[in-house]
């Protein structure tokens, strides 16, 4: 079986890409999705599901969307309340915040995929936001990026125009996930599903 091209996946999977006005930063974000998927052992990016009990919509859907609401968001701060929130970082850190469910979705991965997940880093004991961190560090995304991945409370200690425009993103695209194939609110589904409450 051909090694699937991660770099080709992640492109079209993330049209959101090309707005990142900085290269580099573009490139690091590439990079870092390259890595979890081949360390997680995924044949497709596509087969990442939202949520290990909400296959129905994938994880690159959510991506894609919280991503273009964080943008219209950031776009209303500071057309209307004159702000000056970073887009590059926003748009980065919205297209990182679930990498790490590379990671921790594994039992997921195809059955068919010739190498199993790299068990250093595939596991369902670290939450994908801190994960994520981990990757966009590792591959050099800058503080503010970095920052604004966690995105779960008490993850960070000071949370920065840009980590809560992330933050917020994610419960609106999740809300909206949720109630569109469950029925339940976000918090809902916490409360019955998350694997990190007490």
């Amino acid at each position: 079986m051909p090694e699937p091209n991660y770099r080709k996946q992640v492109t079209a999977a993330f049209p959101e890409l090309v707005d990142i006005d900085s290269s580099d930063l573009r490139e690091q974000v590439i990079e870092a999705w390259c890595l979890g998927l081949a360390r997680g052992g995924w044949l497709d990016i596509e087969d990442i599901p939202y949520a290990w009990n909400i296959h129905e919509v994938s994880n690159v859907e959510h991506t894609r969307g919280v991503t273009r609401i964080a943008v219209r968001g950031a776009e209303e701060q500071r057309d209307f309340h004159g702000a000056d929130p970073d887009f590059d970082v926003i748009r980065a850190a919205c297209l990182l915040h679930d990498v790490g469910k590379c990671y921790e979705y594994v039992e997921f991965v195809d059955a068919d995929r010739i190498d199993a997940p790299d068990s250093e880093y595939a596991t369902e004991e670290i939450p994908h936001s801190l994960s994520g961190y981990a990757l966009a560090h590792e591959v050099g995304c800058p503080l503010a990026v970095q920052r604004a991945i966690p995105h779960f409370i008490g993850e960070i200690p000071k949370r920065t125009l840009e980590a809560e425009l992330v933050k917020s993103a994610n419960s609106i695209s999740s809300n909206a996930i949720t109630q569109a194939t469950m029925g339940i609110s976000l918090d809902e589904w916490v409360k019955q599903y998350s694997q990190t409450q007490s």
